[in-house]
């Protein structure tokens, strides 16, 4: 008995017979909460609903089958010549014989009978496989491919529409291979996606998607684009919006546009739960062959009643679009589709040329219509890429407009090159396609207007024997003239200028009136409005054939804003070498005033166990005179004060200001007073006492009978301590950098140094570099100060050699080495 796959699984009676009952498993396989509310009324009525619709897929499913079984019967009563009864019979017996199902049969029937492309794939799958590959390409291993697609191709043809079309596909063909949804969109000729079938998405997920609007980049709309299959692993990885993507967002996609003939009518989309691995070759080749079904539904399925009966729709739409081309002023060419034996687009037939039509090689009406474009138009292959736009303009239907397209005939074998604006759009299943071939005088002439507008330059000629005189537009706005009152002669030129300029303007008339020499004069222009513009002439004389001058003619062009520019850019000329002279003093005596305070060299301190020096490298620019500074001081106590520090800027402004807290310094440490309490007060010197001046510091006291030093920081790096083999920076104490408020406390640390240890203060010229962090410098400066060295000269000047700054900046450096 003929038998068809039903939606849960069960065996269908292709000759009438009911659903087979539910397997006992179904029971079992309810939620707790479905078998909770069996007994209510809304979960009988939810039973009643879920079985009336398992009983509808099953139908139709049945239906599905009985079709394709119908067909085979209709091939076997052409081939036998017999009757329906006896083709029945027949293909009982051949089943029951060959031992495969009947619809397996059937299949194989209406295959070798068709030989079309549903026929090549199922051929191709087996000869793929040969039974190897069938468990990766036909999951399904009770019913083959072919049975599956000539099962689904039955629905489709027997479809009143396109949802139940999807709803077949998905079923018989894509639920074997895994996928669990599909979609059919229509393209519109705008570039948008309408969704003509789904299944396997909710209904509100399917409203949510009825309509994409041109320019969304979904699934879809990508393989629209491109014309070609596109393949997504994983939605969640692909950042792309599509239907049903929050249901599954880890799961895979194909997008295929759906087209017959060249043209696209729609995408075929299929989702997959989780993310999709590498297809083989023959479901690829299902896939596609399922999307060229989609294709002929998409395009037999919609009504024909809206042409006249008996003419066909290409006829009826290439009919209107020649009377839309007729009414066009601009030259246009109506294009239908040319296919080839295969059915596949080669061409395009050029049915009509309007009446404005200009062939770019010069030809006749007569010479185009009824010719292949590729024919007529070689070149339209080429670079311009004119057939490759009208070829996509007809498959996707998305109109397509460029301006100064190039165009390229053949005159006698001689490419020829043209500028055209072009248009293409489909209408039904013709092709509009307008160019507009640009005049070269029109272009010229247009490009000198805007040239003389741009460069506001106004063009004459005087002809000296009528008199006559002819102005352009952009002369008259030049002159603050209305053209009412008509052209100034060159002979009244002096008039209409400056007093002072009256000299030029006659070299100027004598040169070209009366030596008939071209020349040129630059004026101030005093016109009507009373505004002054600063104009140059420049004037050429015409001879005739016997060398008697009869005309002038020439160009005014506005060069005021030429003339205040010059004249701006001499006084800041003037204002700059004067600001670079002040600068040069500044500097200058910024430097006295740095190298009076600090000398470059400097006699040793005398503390007897204490070995001091220190090291100054000044600014390579004298422009960046800094504000750094040093001091080493023996106090009244005996104690030794050791300060660096760096005001910031450079000039003279940050001279005095290290002038300032460099004295302060040394008469408030007289006081006895901690490095802690002295960053205080010298704190407050910077804020009150200075104007805006702002400075980092460090400072210690150094105890030369105890050894201790004791040391604060105003936002300065930390000193280096050398001991034995290893350099590394005393620990942070806390300090605000000085003058950045009124009043500032300063934590004070203490350190005991032993015989041969080293202690090393400076600024941040030493290490700071523009390309790299300060941590990573003062990591350089220790492995370097960790170097053996002879004396603690020796070693401040290593670190200087060696010093990666790139600033530019003063340096100071402090060292003492405890005997």
């Amino acid at each position: 008995m003929p038998y068809a796959p039903t939606a849960a699984g069960a065996v269908t009676d292709l000759t009438g017979g009911g659903p087979a009952e539910q397997a006992p498993e179904a029971e079992d396989a309810l939620t707790p909460a479905a078998r909770a509310d069996q007994d209510s009324a809304v979960g009988r009525l939810a039973a009643t609903v879920e079985r009336l619709r398992a009983e509808v897929r099953a139908a139709q499913a049945a239906a599905d089958g009985r079709a394709l079984i119908e067909l085979a019967k209709g091939v076997l009563i052409e081939r036998l010549s017999c009757g329906p009864a006896q083709a029945a019979r027949q293909l009982s017996e051949l089943a029951e014989q060959s031992g495969v199902a009947p619809l397996e049969l059937a299949a194989e029937i209406v295959n070798q009978a068709a030989r079309d492309h549903v026929a090549e794939v199922a051929d191709d799958f087996v000869r793929r496989t040969g039974g190897a590959e069938a468990a990766d390409a036909d999951p399904d291993g009770d019913v083959s491919v072919a049975v599956r697609l000539r099962t689904a191709e039955s629905a489709a043809l027997a479809a009143g529409d396109t949802q139940r079309v999807v709803e077949s596909l998905l079923e018989h063909a894509l639920a074997p291979l895994g996928a669990t949804g599909a979609a059919v969109w229509i393209a519109g000729p705008d570039g948008s996606l309408t969704l003509a079938g789904h299944a396997g998405f909710s209904m509100e997920e399917a409203g949510r998607w009825w309509y994409v609007p041109p320019g969304v980049s979904t699934v879809a709309r990508r393989a629209l684009d491109d014309r070609a299959t596109v393949r997504i692993t994983a939605l969640s990885g692909s950042g792309v919006p599509s239907i049903g993507r929050a249901d599954h967002p880890h799961g895979g996609r194909v997008a295929l546009p759906a087209g017959t003939g060249g043209r696209i009518h729609g995408v075929l989309e299929i989702c997959w739960p989780s993310p999709l691995a590498p297809q083989p070759q023959p479901v690829v080749r299902q896939l596609e062959a399922l999307a060229e079904l989609c294709a002929h539904t998409l395009e037999t399925l919609p009504s024909s009643a809206e042409h006249p009966p008996g003419v066909s729709r290409e006829f009826a739409d290439v009919s209107e679009l020649v009377d839309l081309a007729d009414g066009l002023y601009d030259p246009a060419l109506v294009l239908t589709p040319h296919l080839d034996a295969e059915g596949r687009l080669a061409d395009f037939r050029i049915r009509h040329a309007n009446p404005h039509f200009q062939d770019p090689a010069g030809r006749p009406r007569s010479a185009v219509n009824g010719a292949l474009l590729l024919e007529a138009y070689p070149m339209a292959a080429g670079e311009s890429e004119l057939f490759g736009n009208v070829e996509r303009v007809y498959a996707t239907g998305e109109p397509f407009r460029a301006r100064r397209t190039t165009l390229t005939a053949l005159v006698d074998q001689v490419p020829l090159a043209l500028f055209a604006d072009i248009s293409v759009s489909r209408h039904g299943a013709g092709i509009l396609l307008i160019w507009r071939i640009e005049d070269e005088a029109a272009r010229l002439a247009s490009l000198l207007q805007h040239a003389q507008r741009l460069g506001r330059i106004g063009g004459f000629e005087e002809n000296l024997a009528t008199g006559e005189i002819t102005w352009n537009g952009q002369l008259f706005a030049l002159y603050g003239r209305p053209q009412t009152e008509g052209p100034v002669s060159l002979q009244d030129l002096a008039s209409y200028a400056h007093s002072d300029d009256g000299v030029a303007i006659g070299r100027f008339l004598r040169a070209v009136l009366h030596h008939g020499r071209p020349d040129t004069v630059a004026f101030r222009l005093s016109r009507p409005d009373g505004v002054t513009r600063h104009i140059r002439v420049i004037a050429e004389p015409v001879h005739d054939t016997d060398g008697r001058l009869v005309a002038v003619r020439g160009a005014y062009q506005d060069i005021s804003s030429q003339h205040w520019t010059e004249v701006a850019l001499a006084a800041t000329r003037d204002q700059l070498a004067q600001t670079e002279q002040e600068a040069a003093e500044r500097n200058r005596l910024a430097l006295q005033l740095q190298h009076a305070i600090m000398p470059p060299t400097r006699s040793p301190l005398n503390a007897p166990g204490l070995d001091v020096a220190v090291r100054y490298r000044p600014a390579e620019s004298e422009s960046l005179v800094g504000g750094d500074w040093y001091d080493t001081v023996v106090l009244p106590s005996e104690h030794i004060l050791l300060c660096v520090g760096d005001v910031a800027g450079h000039g003279i402004e940050a001279a005095t200001g290290m002038v300032v807290l460099r004295n302060a310094m040394r008469g408030l440490a007289v006081t006895g007073a901690g490095p802690a309490q002295l960053l205080a007060w010298l704190n407050m010197v910077a804020h009150h006492l200075t104007e805006q001046v702002t400075a980092t510091a460090v400072c210690g006291v150094y105890d030369p009978v105890t050894r201790v030093l004791r040391w604060a920081r105003a936002g300065h790096l930390p000193p280096v301590l050398v001991r034995a083999e290893e350099a590394a920076p005393l620990p942070l104490p806390q300090g605000l950098l000085l003058g950045a408020l009124a009043e500032a406390e300063y934590e004070e640390h203490e350190v005991t140094l032993e015989p041969g240890d080293s202690l090393l203060m400076y600024t941040d010229g030493l290490v700071e570099r523009r390309d790299t962090a300060v941590q990573d410098s003062l990591t350089h400066l220790l492995t370097t100060a960790r170097g053996p060295a002879q004396t603690l000269g020796h070693r401040l000047d290593r670190l200087l050699t060696h010093s990666r700054s790139d600033t530019d900046d003063d340096t100071c450096l402090i060292g003492i080495h405890i005997g």
